[in-house]
């Protein structure tokens, strides 16, 4: 066994590097702030109530000039945002114009609560919201991004309505008998309009509103300080607006490098058959969906798995999909899979790998590690970058735990570091590991950057629940941005 330390990896913005984000976009603005096709200004669309409304559009304005930093010991956790205007923060104009704000009738929100519950209510609130967007996307065009406002009390229907897991979860949802989720349901039907849809509850706008824990009666959800959801929120609209954030950092001397995430998940009324999706993304984060054929769940370890056909077909379509985007082929390929590799995934990746001439790849599995590391005489938890090689092919990576940048570690709970296993590498287990951590910072969600997981995974929990509510024949959205 072997315990080395990984530093903190920088992320490139438009004038600069950093290692924060929200320091990075401060100081320097977003990667692509002075390139021609970057969001100057993006035009929101609008849904929900009067009060949503005109609640949304107030935050914004306050946001536009800036929101104070959260009084704090780490100030390097809880920084101030700038605003967001053509000068600051990520050098774009948000608009909301009146023309392009939808208003729901109170009556019949009201109406829809009164009179539904569970699935039935879920599913007539978002028809609701589905037929303002398709007004929205059919009479303006140009429009950026919609946001979609849920008022409390339908937010509190629909919340209750759902089961007792947490939202954003892995779980299987059957729509015979169980229940239907709203921010699932809402955005695989509006994916036809080719609009990304931006969620916002009303406590992300409104401090005194709250919504109880689903697993603890009586308590209410913490919320975030309001700099940083000021900064999640417009950080999420500029990618869906088109735009590129940051990137990881890349010497022009090393290869292009195309990162695929392949996840599973069952579809909605087959409690057996589990689909597979692949998550591609490159070194500035442009991904792109490609779902795959269905997986089988192996007696001998429980996991699922592809046979070498649907295995090769699966990253063939990666590929292309890469390809469409880009013009070109990679030179390396990095695969990063949810579940181990058996002897007919090796032997169909690698078979789609040489038909496409690619010489150059790492087979890698990853997931949650019962393994954990202790500082000895230390109160905190073992620094995120902490690695331990179990042998040459098994490793323990902390991609979530105490960060010297914040001074602190910021979590909640003792971190879960991630093992990851080389079915077939020609990277060392460092190399490996670097890239694992620099994908962690990838996440356009979240801009505190210690993600516990790189995107190529952390994708397939937004992605999965989604392409739940999509027909196996109907076409989906490619662009990441749509499930976020």
């Amino acid at each position: 066994m072997k315990i080395t330390f990984i530093d903190e990896p920088e992320l490139q913005f438009g004038a600069g590097c950093h290692l924060d984000i929200r320091f990075g976009l401060a100081d320097y603005g977003p990667l692509d702030f002075d390139a021609p096709g970057a969001p100057r200004q993006v035009n929101l669309g609008l849904v929900g109530t009067t009060e949503t409304t005109e609640g949304v559009r107030e935050w914004l304005d306050r946001c536009r000039s800036g929101i104070p930093a959260k009084e704090s010991k780490q100030p390097n956790l809880f920084p101030r945002f700038p605003g967001c205007t053509p000068e600051l923060g990520l050098r774009a104009a948000i608009r909301v114009p009146e023309n392009l704000v939808r208003t729901l009738p109170r009556s019949e929100v009201h109406g829809l609560i009164e009179r539904g519950s569970g699935n039935q209510l879920v599913g007539e609130s978002v028809d609701l919201f589905v037929r303002e967007i398709q007004h929205l996307c059919q009479n303006f065009p140009t429009l950026g991004v919609i946001v979609c406002a849920l008022p409390m009390d339908l937010l509190t229907a629909t919340y209750t309505a759902a089961d007792t897991e947490e939202p954003g979860d892995d779980r299987i949802i059957d729509l015979h008998g169980a229940h239907l989720d709203f921010h699932h349901l809402l955005k695989a039907k509006a994916m036809k309009f080719k609009k990304p849809i931006q969620i916002v509850l009303p406590m992300t706008y409104d401090e005194s509103q709250h919504l109880p824990q689903r697993r603890r009666t009586g308590y209410v959800r913490q919320l975030q300080d309001e700099a940083t959801r000021a900064w999640n929120f417009h950080t999420a609209l500029y990618y869906k607006a088109g735009g590129v954030p940051w990137r990881m950092i890349r010497d022009n001397t090393q290869y292009t490098v195309c990162y695929v995430g392949i996840s599973f998940f069952k579809a909605l009324g087959r409690s057996s058959l589990m689909t597979s999706v692949a998550q591609v993304f490159n070194e500035r984060g442009e991904g792109v969906i490609v779902r795959g054929g269905a997986a089988r769940v192996s007696k001998e370890d429980r996991q699922p798995h592809l046979d070498a056909d649907d295995a090769e077909k699966l990253l063939k379509d990666a590929l292309a999909r890469y390809r469409e985007v880009h013009e070109t082929l990679p030179a390396r390929v990095v695969v990063h899979k949810s579940s181990r590799y058996d002897a007919n995934e090796t032997d169909g990746f690698t078979r789609a790998l040489e038909h496409e001439r690619i010489d150059r790849f790492d087979l890698i599995n990853i997931g949650p590690s019962g393994t954990k590391l202790f500082r000895v005489g230390g109160a905190y938890p073992s620094l995120r970058g902490t690695l331990l090689s179990l042998d040459e092919r098994d490793h323990i990576l902390y991609t979530r735990g105490s960060v010297d940048f914040f001074q602190t570690y910021p979590g909640m709970y003792v971190p879960v570091p991630l093992h990851f296993s080389c079915a077939i590498t020609e990277q060392t287990p460092r190399f490996l590991a670097e890239e694992i951590l620099a994908l962690t910072k990838m996440n356009w969600n979240n801009t505190q950057f210690d993600n516990a997981e790189p995107i190529t995974l952390h994708a397939a929990r937004q992605v999965s629940p989604i392409l739940r509510y999509c027909e196996d024949e109907a076409a989906v959205e490619p662009r990441y941005s749509f499930y976020m």
